[in-house]
């Protein structure tokens, strides 16, 4: 049922068709992995980027960006060997500093958590980690 305000029709939409489905079963080939944008997607939808098994948490990725820390080839390796020294002490939550900057790691996860500049650093007080390693 319509209704009339001030001379202008406006119609009823309460009432809204429910949503059609689709079948596409049929048109996706199903012996080919996943697609490139389908790895892109799965990535985004985790809600962390993955580098060769690294990931970086938006927050993470946030302070290395307003820090102006320089993340090249030295310090990303730097980064993952020392997560696979804590992993094999055990360590979960970590504080991991380089020549550079000091990240917390999630070494379960795989995740830097956050990233610390040298300047930083100094009278700075890292809660809730169980190890810390020097990775110069």
């Amino acid at each position: 049922m319509d209704k009339n305000i001030n001379n202008l029709r406006i119609p009823n939409v309460s009432k809204v068709p429910g949503q059609k489905q689709v079948d596409i079963s049929n048109k996706l080939d199903r012996n080919q992995g996943p697609s490139e944008f389908g790895k892109l997607l799965g990535n985004e939808l985790s809600g962390l980027p993955e580098y060769h098994g690294l990931k970086i948490s938006n927050h993470a990725a946030k302070r290395i960006n307003e820090r102006n820390l320089d993340m090249d080839t030295n310090e990303y390796v730097k980064i993952k060997e020392g997560v696979e020294k804590l992993r094999e002490k055990g360590s979960k939550e970590s504080l991991l500093v380089t020549s550079k900057a000091a990240y917390i790691v999630d070494v379960n996860k795989n995740t830097i958590v956050t990233a610390i500049d040298k300047a930083g650093m100094s009278e700075n007080v890292f809660t809730k980690i169980d190890s810390t390693i020097f990775m110069n």
